[in-house]
This record gives structure tokens, sequence and C-alpha cells, in this order.
């Protein structure tokens, strides 16, 4: 059948079982919302404007975090392309599937400066899994589906395909993907195989898995670390089966809230430079420490060379690459969290380490901040927060204090229940990662958690909140300055406060209304549980702007490049 490569793009689409679109309109893409008009209206798929290409490539990557599939987003050339960069480069570092599809100019005009005009997948480059640049519209469909295959597979990522104009309007051959062609020899053929095989994490090592389980039997003192790689696998209750088995205390990093039960009385709370007692002594005094789906980054091991320093280390993770990148293993095994964790579970046999428990729980796992009853504390907002809203709320932050707030005081249940920018520290991220979150999940509480700083950066998505009628409620930690900023120079800088302050931000409570939404600030607890209350139960979106301390620190800490239970403050 004949098809313009606008209308191929949208069949391959359908064919990738992609429901929702989050995108913004421009010359270059035209071709493609023009085909889009229809199917919108067939109601075969929806799309989301948003009020920014960042944005939308932020709820894409929400979506794809909170669901498990892959997200997608548009843009058009030039300017609408780079807006996405800061959202790829976001869900690279956090190994998160989205597909990014931008239309250049023609093919005749590239490389001559043209309007709009730039080189994306050059740009893109180190930030993707893969990125295309689309020559032909003969290989258009297949592109698409290798895209898809690249995103979703192995370790997971953003890919980026690039469509020249003119080949959205040309006209070919169009056949529907048929599953059952792994036979063939042709193009399609190949790469379904190529799909089924190399896309795939391989198969773990059996002798690595064994050696593994004599490693535990061999330790009195094991600890295991839940890394990002648990999240992103859906391997939560295999993890969850297999530290129950072992009994041993489980770390968790900051990407992996919701891969491990934060309510497991194995739990020993976040580890690394905010992490907490017991989790950074733990890690200190074990004898055998096993990190699953974690890469070791300056944030959890912030001095490599004394870090689990009398452990034998093991690293659990499908990309060989991270392998000895931080840190140097006795052990290791390459593969899927999932499939290692169901290997070990059916070989490792019950083993109980009370008198270590005993030792790692004498440690607190969480920050207890003393109340200060003359204002309000982010521990109050946190706990009225907890008490009130469903336990399997999905929470998005910014990043910055509030993000540290948060995952000291949330326990997250299940994997996509955390959505935060971990690894790009990405500010700004987290209003269009909500909306993608509860664009994906229309029957869960999506809450919004942010600071004054981050919020100011992506505040304009309350307009696609208000359109799309999306319930989400946004908690605000305003302290009127970049607070992990002045945090750092109290500690380091010698009280240096050199531009944190933000003495020149909006009315947040009004800049809610002027968007249609709802809005409160409030001073004290009782004024707070009111307003979330309300928040709740209004059924729209809704801003609660909250005064809290600028010098409220998060605790503990241990600064950069220092030994792990060397903190600062505690």
């Amino acid at each position: 059948m004949q098809m313009t490569g606008a209308r191929i793009l949208m069949e391959c689409l359908l064919e990738q079982g992609v429901d929702t679109i989050f995108g913004y309109p421009g010359g270059t893409i035209l071709n493609v919302y023009d085909e889009l008009y229809s199917y919108q209206n067939e109601g075969r798929v929806k799309h989301i404007l948003t009020a920014h290409e960042q944005g939308a490539c932020h709820a894409a990557d929400g979506y794809a975090r909170s669901t498990g599939k892959v997200g997608v987003c548009f843009a058009t050339s030039g300017p609408g392309a780079t807006n996405l960069v800061t959202g790829i480069a976001t869900a690279y570092m956090d190994s998160s599937p989205i597909v990014c599809i931008t239309c250049n100019v023609a093919q005749d005009l590239i490389g001559k400066d043209s309007f709009q005009e730039v080189d994306i997948t050059g740009v893109t480059m180190p930030i993707t899994k893969c990125n295309y640049l689309v020559r032909s519209v003969d290989e258009l469909a297949d592109t698409v589906r290798e895209a898809f295959a690249i995103a979703r597979s192995g370790r997971p990522g953003p890919v980026l395909l690039d469509i020249p104009k003119n080949i959205t309007a040309e006209k070919t051959d169009y056949e529907p993907l048929d599953r059952k062609l792994h036979g063939t020899n042709g193009r399609l053929g190949k790469l379904m195989m190529r799909s089924s095989h190399d896309f795939k994490a391989p198969e773990p090592n059996h002798a690595d898995i064994d050696k593994l389980v004599d490693m535990i039997k061999a330790s009195s003192k094991p600890l295991i670390i839940c890394g990002g790689g648990v999240v992103r696998s859906r391997a939560s209750v295999e993890f969850e089966d297999f530290a129950n088995r072992i009994d041993a205390p489980v770390a968790i990093t900051l990407m992996g809230g919701g891969g491990f039960r934060g309510r497991n009385k194995l739990t020993t709370g976040m580890i690394g430079m905010h992490g907490s007692q017991a989790s950074n002594m733990a890690v200190d005094a074990c004898d055998l420490l096993i990190a699953v789906g974690c890469r070791f980054s300056d944030r959890v091991a912030l001095r490599p060379s004394s870090f689990a320093q009398n452990a034998k280390i093991v690293q659990i993770d499908i990309d060989r690459s991270e392998i000895n990148k931080n840190v140097m293993t006795d052990h290791h095994i390459v593969g899927d969290a999932r499939r290692v964790l169901e290997l070990l579970n059916e070989r490792v046999p019950e083993i109980k380490h009370d008198e270590w428990k005993n030792y790692v729980f004498s440690f607190k796992t969480e920050t207890e901040y003393d109340e200060v009853k003359d204002h309000l504390t982010p521990s109050e907002v946190l706990s009225t927060i907890a008490r009130i809203l469903p336990q399997d709320t999905i929470v998005s932050t910014d990043v910055g204090q509030h993000q540290m707030w948060a995952i000291q005081h949330f326990h997250f249940d299940y994997p996509g229940q955390l959505l935060t920018s971990g690894g790009f520290g990405t500010m700004g991220f987290g209003l269009g990662a909500a909306i993608g979150a509860q664009v994906g999940n229309p029957d869960k509480t999506v809450l919004h958690v942010t600071g004054d700083g981050g919020f100011r950066m992506n505040c304009n998505e309350l307009a696609t909140e208000q359109y799309y009628k999306l319930p989400i409620i946004t908690v605000l930690f305003n302290n009127g300055t970049l607070g992990m900023v002045r945090q750092w120079q109290h500690l380091i800088y010698k009280e240096h406060y050199s531009q944190p302050p933000l003495d020149r931000a909006p009315d947040f409570v009004k800049l809610a209304e002027a968007y249609g939404l709802g809005g409160k600030r409030v001073t004290n607890v009782e004024d707070f549980e009111v307003a979330l209350k309300e928040a709740m139960s209004c059924g729209h979106g809704y801003v609660i702007d909250c005064a809290i301390d600028m010098d409220e620190m998060v605790r503990p800490m241990v600064g950069g490049g220092s030994h792990i239970t060397q903190f600062m403050i505690d």
C-alpha cells in the first residue's frame, strides 16, 4: 500500500503500541502533524501539546518511567530540536526509554544553513543510545521499528529519529509488521531477528551465579545495594525475595527508590552523600557488598578507593561498560537484574544474619529533624503528605534540597513510583515528568515536589496541566534561595553566599490562579493540612506554596571525595 512518510510514521507508532505523544509543532514537522490530525480525531492516538519542547521531553520521560512503556515526543527542527537536548540527556543518564522524533529541513537544504536547520544527530550523539538521520522514505518504517527496539531493550535509553521534511511527504509501499517474519531474508526479517536477539540482554553466566552463591554462603555481614537497574527491569519482586532469602540489610540509591519497599524491615535507607547513618556505616563494615543495577556514581561511592574497604564487592549490571568503571570489583555478573535475581533465588539457601542486622540497625535509618514550632519545617510537610495522600501516590521531584528531603521521608513501594533526575540533576524536570506520569496513570494521585528555584524553570507547564485537566498536586518548598547552593556555601565556602537568593520570585499562588489552577500559601502545618485536603478534592491542579526557613539543611551530608562515614553534618 502506498503511503506518505508521515503516515508511515504514524502507522509504525501505533504498531509499537504508542497511545500518547507529547510534542510541539513547527514548520518542518507539519506534514506529520497534518497526518496526526485524523489519527487523533479517530481516537487512535492522543497528543499532549506542552508549553515547551523541553517539557514535552520530560513528560515523555515521566510517562516512560511511571508506566514502563517507551515515551514519545515530537519537535520541529532547529530550536525545537535543541530544546529537547536537556530532556534527552536527563533520560540518558537515568536509562529511561524514550524516542524523540524531530523533522529537519528538506534534504536539498541540509548543510546550507537553512532556516531552522541544525545537525541534531550530531548534537545528541553523546546523549543517546542511538540516533538516525533518515535519508530515504523506503527506510523509514524499519528505522522506526529499530529505534523502539533499541530504546526499550538491554539498558534502556533515549533514541532520536530525525526525518527531513521531504521524506514525510514522499510516498512508498508500506508493509505492516508481521511478527511471524522471523525467518524471512529481507531487511524486515533481519530487523525482527535483531530485535529478538541482538537487542536483548545476554543470558547471565551461570558459573558467575554459582560463584556469587558461594560468596553469600561464606559471608557473615552481607549488604545489598538496590540501584536504578532494579527499577528499570521491574525486578522489585525478585529483589525483595532475594533480600529476604539471605536476610541482608538493603541500602537504596537515589535512582533505586521503588526497587525495594521502603517499609521492608531490611531497609537501611538511602546511601551516599545524603545517605542514612545505617546505610553508610553498613557499607563500611560489611564483608560482602552486592550492588544490583548500581553504577557507583560519585554521589554513592564518594571516595572509590576506600568504598566498602572491608568487603568483597560484587556488581550486577546489564551494561558491561559499567563494571569496574568507578569501583573495582571482586566479582561481577553481566545481565538483566531481573533474570540474575531469578537465577540467584533458585540457588541461594535461606540464611539468617541476626547479629549483623542488630549492628546495622543500631544506627539511624532515617534522619530525625528537630521540629521548630515557630515556622513550617520540611519534615512537618512531608509527614503530613505521607499521612494523608494514598500510599501508591506517584512522586515527581525537581532537584535540590526538596528532592533529598522527599526521598529521605517517603517510603516508595514499587518501580515507577519515584520520578527524579538522579544522574543529570535537572532542575525543572519535575513538572513535565508529573504531567507524563498523570497522563499515563490517570487513576493515581501524582504529587510534584519542588523548590522555588526548580519550579521557576518550567512552571510554564502549568498551562499544560490546566488545559488537560490534570489534577497534579504541587508542593513547593519556598525558602527564597537556591537551598542546596546555600547549604554548600555555608558548609564549604565560608558563608560566601554568592548569588543563591531568589528574592525576585513571583507570587506562586497568583501564578497558579493566572493559569486557572488553585493555590494557597501556608506558613504552618495546620494550614498545610487544610490546603492538601483541598488540593486532593478539588479535581484540578493545585499549588501549595510552603514558607520554610532558608537555613534548613539536608542531613546527613558527607562531603564530595570524603570517606562515606565522614559526616559533615549528622
